[in-house]
């Protein structure tokens, strides 16, 4: 017998109602809310193709996924209103809302399904981590227009959350047919806003989509969103962004720096949200699959020779906590070890002693075969903040101390693509974001050394461990969700002892809002903004 997943207890949050107006008035519709983002302007705003977090911000206003998650972590109907997995998992079938259009006037239907998880595993897509969610995807069956039937090539547990993110979000069809340059343009959603224009460098525009019907179950109203419009500014600027919204001339900044929240914890009008994403924390990954940390004693040195803790105290003015684990901590099944990342100098001299690296240059530089131990690090000047490129710095200067010398340099999110694609780095911090421990599987497995039709690769560590590889399988086989949890701990012991990243923190989201804007909040997939209750108050 197949295995239902009933969707009855949640779809009474769909009836809970809106916040309760500010102490400033009432709210009122309408209005157009400004956006300023800090992140990397978007080159495609199709999240199938490439798939990274300036995409997944955006889309949220205009796509919709089949299932959403609520507060507590669990799986919501959204497009999706029930599913059912069989009972040897690879089979899942999903119940579709009736009456949804997309805003071009075509039906959302199985078909509209089956077109866009065929988009999204099209090599000429050049997804990356849409791919990699559905890589146990076979087909998609329509069974009839509200019926969409997956088959599976192998179980995936984590097929639900994997459905839940923005990069996998349901699309037109008849979008998708025009063709990868004029669908990045404009993607056509069922969602509550619609693009409306991109001018590069500057904006994109947002407007109301008037006959909206299909908000996630948890959201705080049917019907169409209270706003006219969004105008989505780029504005990469930390200082510039935050004097904008204190001016009024924006409403909402994302990418706020530590010393801003500060900032404006002690002045009136702004509000703090802090919504730190899913999946795997921040974190430096060492590539073990080449000298120096194909050998253990060495990454070790290196994790041993730095002090994260003294750089998140000294430059994140208390807005980060520092993390331990693999995975965020607002993932239920983080598991940590913090001894082993207890700042010890003398061990790791001693370490790089031990494994050859004796010798030292005129700079200071550990030498072993006519080699220096350099480390090349490249780093995303649109991903890291300034802050947390001053911490790297910091551990730069930890790890000379004891005879690495550390190259840190500052790229461009094409460039630094190009860099890890090359493997032209031993250290490297890329954020991943995905709902959800199976996040571990996109990291650590094997198979994921393997580049994504994007060109991508996720398991920038390197790590082939068939022991590793077959606990993720199990995870990914198993119903049991306590089953699960255990295998997860297991895999993320193996990964920190085998020393193949040091956790930093978990990756920041944190935005500032006028406190004139009621409703806006994060989602609980991948903590991107939704505007689909907020409003305005009335002074």
């Amino acid at each position: 017998m197949p295995v239902a997943i009933s969707a009855a207890a949640v779809l009474a949050l769909a009836a809970c109602t809106p916040a309760e107006p500010g102490a400033s008035g009432d709210a009122a519709s309408g209005g157009t809310l400004v956006y300023a983002s800090g992140d990397a302007e978007p080159t495609c705003l199709d999240p199938h193709v490439g798939g990274n977090y300036p995409q997944a911000l955006a889309a949220t206003q205009f796509l919709e996924s089949l299932v959403s998650r609520d507060a507590d972590g669990e799986i919501i109907p959204w497009l999706a209103e029930s599913w059912q997995v069989s009972d040897d998992g690879l089979t899942w079938d999903f119940a579709l809302k009736a009456g949804v259009e997309f805003t071009d006037g075509t039906p959302f239907d199985a078909a509209a399904v089956k077109a866009n998880v065929e988009h999204v595993q099209d090599p000429d897509t050049a997804s990356s981590t849409g791919w990699l969610a559905l890589a146990k995807v076979a087909e998609v069956e329509v069974v009839d227009d509200t019926h969409a039937r997956f088959h599976l090539s192998a179980p995936d547990s984590a097929l639900l959350e994997s459905l839940s993110q923005p990069w996998v979000a349901i699309e037109s069809p008849a979008g998708l047919e025009r063709g990868t340059d004029e669908n990045c343009l404009a993607p056509i959603g069922t969602g509550p806003f619609i693009v409306d224009s991109w001018t590069k460098q500057d904006r994109i525009v947002f407007v109301q989509n008037p006959d909206y019907t299909s908000p996630p179950a948890d959201a705080g109203h049917d019907g169409p969103a209270y706003l006219d419009r969004i105008e989505w500014r780029f504005l990469p600027d930390s200082a510039t962004r935050y004097a904008a919204l204190q001016s009024g001339e924006v409403d909402v900044i994302d990418n706020a720096q530590p010393d801003t929240i500060a900032a404006a914890s002690d002045e009136a009008g702004i509000v703090h949200l802090d919504a730190p994403r899913p999946g795997a924390s921040n974190r430096i990954e060492l590539d073990s699959s080449k000298p120096p940390f194909d050998d253990i004693r060495v990454r070790e040195a290196f994790i041993k020779a730095v002090d994260v803790n003294a750089g998140i105290d000294s430059l994140f003015f208390g807005t980060a906590e520092r993390g331990y684990s693999p995975l965020s901590s607002v993932e239920p099944t983080a598991f940590s070890e913090p001894d082993l990342f207890d700042v010890d100098p003398d061990e790791a001299n001693h370490l790089l002693d031990e494994a050859g690296w004796t010798a030292r240059d005129g700079d200071g530089v550990r030498v072993k075969d006519g080699q220096r131990l350099e480390l090349r690090f490249p780093v995303s000047t649109n991903q890291s903040t300034p802050a947390e490129q001053s911490l790297f710095e910091q551990l730069g200067e930890g790890a000379r101390a004891v005879g690495f010398e550390v190259q840190l340099a500052p790229l461009d999110l094409s460039s630094w693509y190009g860099a890890l694609a090359a493997h032209e780095y031993e250290l490297v911090s890329a954020p991943y974001t995905k709902v959800g421990p199976d996040v571990l599987r996109i990291l650590f497995h094997s198979d994921s050394t393997i580049p994504a039709p994007s060109g991508y690769f996720a398991n920038l560590a390197q790590v082939r461990d068939p022991e590793i590889d077959a606990l993720l399988e199990q995870a990914s086989a198993s119903q049991d969700e306590a089953q699960r949890a255990e295998i997860y701990r297991d895999v993320q012991q193996r990964v920190l002892e085998g020393r193949y990243l040091l956790p930093i923190y978990d990756q920041q989201n944190h935005y500032l809002h006028t406190s004139r804007l009621e409703g806006m909040r994060a989602m609980p997939t991948v903590s991107t903004p939704t505007f689909l209750d907020a409003r305005f108050t009335e002074e």
